[in-house]
């Protein structure tokens, strides 16, 4: 069994004013989204100017994407007894596929003012995504949050808060295959310079299983447990229209 390394969740204090590594987590996530996209587009249509644009635009559809989503997927109750905590994005709860969602709304609304093709902004963007998502997760691994469950393999830890018994580690899985994997598979995949829309539909396949596959170690979200068929998480369901989009995207035929 390794042991967790109780991290001090905040970064940074100075008096009241603190700086949690949460925080830092997405900021490093948006750099490296915002580097990765810099080199890759080099030479191409996409400028810094124009890149920096797209990354205010995605931040925007995480910050109030995540927290409505989170409150329409995981805490509905809250949304009728306190409907302003919808925007309530200062609070903790994220939901990634209500991140997805409103950055999905949010390139829609780039590429309505700017004149741009929804699904060559997405082709482009998606490699550099994975850079996001495996920042955050290391943001939950230092938080002690999202764990895994109980697991006699050597590595399991036990986390704080979550009893005496030794869990996966399901943050250090998902930062290793959401990622590190996605990002390598997603450049690859880009450079054999696919269909339109086919790395936007990698991405959703790819993410779609990889979240699936995790979820069957990782525990279930705090009071919802199993939502389908006595095996099956909210994280699992939600997943479920990303692999039928990705494969349609991938497989479809453009004329």
């Amino acid at each position: 069994m390794f042991s967790y390394p109780a991290i001090n969740p905040v970064a940074l204090a100075i008096g009241p004013f603190h700086i949690y590594w949460y925080g830092l987590s997405y900021l490093f996530g948006f750099i490296g989204c915002y580097w990765l996209s810099v080199v890759r587009g080099h030479g191409t249509q996409w400028t810094t100017q124009k890149l920096a644009d797209v990354l205010f635009y995605v931040a925007i559809g995480i910050i109030f994407g995540g927290r409505i989503g989170y409150i329409i997927f995981y805490d509905p109750a809250q949304l009728i007894s306190s409907p302003l905590s919808l925007f309530s994005f200062w609070e903790p709860g994220r939901s990634f596929h209500g991140g997805m969602l409103g950055v999905f709304v949010a390139l829609l609304i780039y590429t309505k003012f700017n004149l741009k093709h929804f699904l060559i902004l997405t082709d482009f963007i998606a490699p550099a995504v994975p850079i996001g998502l495996g920042a955050g997760r290391i943001g939950n691994f230092i938080n002690g949050e999202l764990y895994g469950r109980i697991t006699n393999m050597p590595w399991g830890m036990v986390f704080p808060g979550a009893g005496p018994e030794p869990r996966h580690p399901s943050q250090l899985y998902e930062f290793f295959l959401e990622g590190i994997v996605m990002c390598l598979l997603l450049v690859w995949y880009a450079k054999s310079k696919p269909q339109l829309g086919a790395v936007s539909g990698m991405f959703l396949l790819s993410y779609g299983i990889i979240r699936c596959l995790v979820e069957m170690v990782r525990e279930p979200d705090f009071g919802h447990g199993f939502v389908a068929f006595n095996c099956m998480t909210m994280g699992q369901l939600l997943s479920i229209p990303m692999i039928i989009f990705g494969l349609y995207f991938i497989f479809r035929k453009v004329r």
